[in-house]
C-alpha cells in the first residue's frame, strides 16, 4: 500500500513542471488523481502516463481562472471517485515586470490565477468536505517571492496573499477536520525559465527536479500528516524546510501613547539595530542612510 492508498484528490496546473510531479508521485503512493490543465492534451497525456504505470486518474480542462471552472474541477473529482480527500492548489503564470511598467492586466491575470483560483478551488472542496463529514486536507503553494523579488509585484503579492490565506483557514476549518498547508516548492519549470536578475538579465538556473516536492506533498494528505496544519514548508531539491510564522518582533511602550517627539528620540538608537533585511535572497540591511531619488542618495 501507499501512503496515500485510496485518496481521491484535485491537482491544479497539473500538466507540466511541479503539478505533473505531484500527480505522478501521489498516484504512484495509490492516489486517484484528477489531472488538470487548460491544455487537455497535455492533461490527457499525464493521465496516459499514470495509467500506464499502474495508477488510476482522469483529464480536467477546466479554466481555473475563473470559480466555474475551479468549482467544475472539484465537482468532476466527487463525480468521478465519489469524494474528495484533498485539493492542491498549483496552478500559475508569471508576468513580470518591474513595479513602475506594470499594467492592470499583468497584474489582474497574475492574481487571479493564483490567489482567486486558490481560493475558489478551495472553498469548493472545503464545502464537499464538510458534507461529506470525513475531514481532508488543502494544500497551497505560495514562493519565497512573498518576502520581496525584483519585477514581481503581482506574484509576490499573490503568493503572500495565498500563505495568509493558509493561516487563516487552518484556523476556520480545523473544526471540521480540514487541515491546511503551505508549500514553497523549488523545481525546474517554465516559470523559472523566465528568471531574470535585477538588472533585467536572464539567470540560468541548474536543474531541479520540479517531483521533489512532492513526497512532503503526499506526507500532508496522508493519515499520518494528520497532525500538521496551519504551516508553510519549504521543500523541493535536497532540501525540506519550515518557514517562519509572521510575527511582531520588537516592541516598545509609551505611557500616554506615542507623540512626535518621541518617536523621532527611539526609533533609531531602539528599533534601528533590530531591522531585518527584506526580499528574496535578503541582504544585509543597506538603508541606514536613507532612501534617496537619484542625483541624492
Amino acid at each position: 500500500m501507499g501512503l496515500v492508498d485510496g485518496k481521491c484528490v484535485v491537482v491544479s496546473g497539473a500538466g507540466r513542471g511541479i503539478g505533473r510531479g505531484h500527480v505522478r508521485v501521489l498516484a504512484e503512493q495509490g492516489a486517484r488523481v484528477v489531472v488538470n490543465d487548460v491544455d487537455r492534451a497535455e492533461a490527457e497525456q499525464v493521465v496516459a502516463e499514470i495509467e500506464a504505470g499502474g495508477g488510476v486518474a482522469v483529464a480536467n480542462a477546466d479554466d481555473v481562472g475563473t470559480r466555474a471552472g475551479c468549482e467544475a474541477l472539484v465537482g468532476q473529482c466527487v463525480e468521478a471517485f465519489g469524494r474528495i480527500d484533498a485539493a492542491v492548489n498549483n496552478a500559475g503564470i508569471v508576468r513580470d515586470r518591474s513595479f513602475l511598467k506594470m499594467t492592470d492586466a499583468e497584474f489582474d491575470d497574475v492574481f487571479r490565477i493564483h490567489a482567486k483560483s486558490t481560493f475558489w478551488i478551495s472553498q469548493a472542496a472545503a464545502i464537499a468536505m464538510r458534507e461529506q463529514g470525513t475531514g481532508g486536507t488543502l494544500i497551497n503553494t505560495t514562493s519565497g517571492a512573498h518576502m520581496g523579488n525584483f519585477g514581481q509585484t503581482n506574484y509576490a503579492a499573490a503568493k503572500g496573499a495565498i500563505a495568509s490565506m493558509t493561516y487563516t483557514w487552518a484556523l476556520e476549518l480545523s473544526r471540521y477536520g480540514i487541515r491546511v498547508n503551505c508549500i514553497a516548492p523549488a523545481g525546474s519549470t517554465r516559470m523559472t525559465a523566465t528568471a531574470k536578475d535585477a538588472d533585467g538579465n536572464e539567470v540560468e538556473l541548474p536543474f531541479w527536479d520540479p517531483a521533489l516536492n512532492t513526497p512532503m506533498v503526499a506526507y500532508l494528505i496522508s493519515d499520518e500528516g494528520k497532525w500538521l496544519t496551519g504551516q508553510v514548508f519549504a521543500t523541493g531539491m535536497e532540501r525540506l524546510g519550515l518557514l517562519r510564522q509572521p510575527a511582531y518582533g520588537k516592541a516598545l511602550t509609551r505611557e500616554g501613547g506615542w507623540d512626535i517627539e518621541s518617536v523621532r528620540r527611539v526609533v533609531r538608537d531602539e528599533l534601528g539595530p533590530v531591522l531585518e533585511p527584506f526580499g528574496l535572497t535578503k541582504p544585509a540591511y543597506p538603508f541606514y542612510d536613507g532612501v534617496e531619488p537619484p542625483g541624492k542618495a
